[in-house]
């Protein structure tokens, strides 16, 4: 059985959005027992991380690490069609990932203790980014 949803996030700027608690709800509702869980974001300026979710600093501390190591407005970079933050935020995308597998255990996401899944946005205005939910087992 394979079963397929997808859900559209409205962000406000750069920064992290949880989405742990859509992915756990469509998986719930999907009722597949034991499987895979598949999360696509369709764009190539924001990502997905699983990444610490109690503690919102680590997230702020990945920001910041990727922010001194993709700076925007670098004169490196050719393409700024859309601003400074452009061209960093194709980077960023590279660097990091547009797909998650999940395994799916006992009807739920097999997450760790502490894991949350997360739409990362790169760009610094706010955009409206659809992501893909795919289940199968």
């Amino acid at each position: 059985m394979t079963v397929e949803k997808t859900i559209d996030i409205t962000t406000q700027g750069r920064g992290s959005y949880e989405i742990t608690d859509a992915v756990r709800n469509f998986v719930h509702k999907a009722q597949v027992r034991t499987g895979l869980c598949h999360v696509f974001v369709h764009h190539t300026s924001a990502s997905l991380m699983l990444c610490e979710n109690a503690d919102p600093t680590v997230r702020r501390d990945l920001e910041a690490f990727m922010s001194r190591l993709v700076p925007d407005g670098d004169p490196l970079y050719l393409h700024a069609d859309e601003g400074p933050d452009d061209m960093p935020a194709h980077v960023r995308t590279v660097l990091t990932q547009t797909g998650l597998s999940i395994p799916v255990a006992n009807g739920q996401v097999a997450l760790g203790t502490w894991q949350g899944l997360y739409l990362w946005e790169h760009r610094t205005a706010p955009h409206r980014r659809t992501i893909t939910v795919t289940v199968q087992g």
